[in-house]
């Protein structure tokens, strides 16, 4: 059994390396060893915060970040990729602060994100996440929407008992603006479902604030608690907004051709209608694939298995796969150029790297 670091112990690498931001295969190794630190570094700060909260809640996060099963023994799901945290602590490594310091920011940014994939799983009506059944699958839709809010609850109880006092005030502002952004974020999606979407721009402002935000929040509170000027925390959270953009165009390609094996989400996004930026692309393409996927798009009959083969295919036909892809190339290069430093933010670059280039 292996024991996770204390926070007052040496510092992690978060800083320059030796990885080639260019080179990709390099790079992806920089990045799984980033994700893996932020994970072990947030670790204490959030099962402590887990361990506070009553039962059942208390069991079912446990069990939602993959420590346990539903009725409390270990488990060996996995916790989620971590990456925000990961931007957390690069960031504030970009101003020569150790991740010791910025370990709560980071924690409670990564409880905001689990918060809201808890109420997505219920909103979207997905069974399954990271491989095994949602929470609200095993619990119930009140229980998960309960358990959410906790860890809402959670996230700023870390960042006013743990960031310095400095920047404890900035730090819950921006993040609760974030979370405020990202909920309108995730009303306008659901409106898209339902709706005529007029374009490209409209997603866009959608994914700004589905998933953008947080991001963005992520970066600036990283640089937050490094003690980084006003002009330095926008361009950081400016970065990593244009990086959530990137993610999300990229998880929309994952939630059409994803394996279902690696994704552990085995229901594609066509099954149910959703309207992701592939669909968006190919709807508004003016072809004969499109007007065929419009068809299928305002059937009132179920998606069955030959017309979710047939609207992948359309979507392709139509240059759905590659207008998103092309969006999520433009969104990483635009996040680069945001960082102040390019050789001091090699592993910034990694991770932005690794975004539009993951199969989960």
């Amino acid at each position: 059994m292996t024991t996770e670091p204390e926070l007052d112990g040496p510092a992690l690498p978060f800083g320059p390396t030796t990885a080639v931001p260019d080179r990709l295969d390099t790079g992806v190794d920089r990045a799984v060893e980033i994700l893996a630190q932020a994970r072990d570094m947030c670790g204490p700060i959030l099962r402590e915060s887990v361990d506070s909260l009553p039962d059942p809640l208390r069991r079912m996060a446990g069990y939602h970040f993959g420590w346990w099963n539903p009725d409390g023994s270990p488990s060996r799901a996995g916790s989620g990729k971590a990456l925000r945290p990961a931007l957390a602590f690069c960031t504030a490594a970009l101003f020569d602060t150790g991740p010791a310091l910025v370990a709560p920011a980071a924690a409670a940014i990564e409880l905001v994100h689990n918060f809201a994939l808890i109420h997505d799983d219920v909103i979207d009506g997905d069974l399954t996440r990271r491989g095994i059944p949602a929470v609200w699958a095993v619990w119930g839709m009140a229980d998960a929407v309960l358990l959410g809010d906790a860890l809402h609850a959670l996230a700023v109880r870390v960042l006013v008992a743990h960031v310095p006092s400095a920047a404890v005030g900035a730090a819950v502002d921006r993040m609760e603006s974030s979370v405020i952004e990202m909920c309108r974020g995730q009303q306008e999606d659901c409106s898209f479902d339902g709706r005529h979407v007029t374009g490209v721009l409209d997603y866009e402002r959608m994914a700004m604030g589905k998933t953008g935000a947080l991001m963005g929040a992520a970066c600036a509170l990283g640089a937050l608690c490094a003690g980084a000027s006003k002009a330095e925390v926008s361009a950081l959270d400016r970065f990593g907004r244009e990086l959530g953009l990137a993610f999300q165009y990229t998880d929309d390609l994952i939630g059409i051709w994803g394996d279902p094996k690696v994704t552990g989400k085995p229901v594609s996004d066509l099954k149910r209608r959703k309207k992701s930026l592939p669909v968006v692309a190919a709807l508004r393409s003016g072809t004969p694939a499109a007007r065929e996927l419009t068809a299928l798009y305002q059937s009132d009959m179920p998606m069955s298995p030959a017309d979710i083969a047939r609207a992948t295919h359309l979507i392709e036909a139509a240059g759905g796969r590659e207008t998103t892809q092309y969006h999520a190339d433009q969104r990483i290069d635009a996040a680069i150029a945001e960082l102040p430093d390019l050789a001091a933010a090699e592993d910034l670059v990694a991770l932005a790297r690794i975004v539009s280039h993951r199969d989960r």
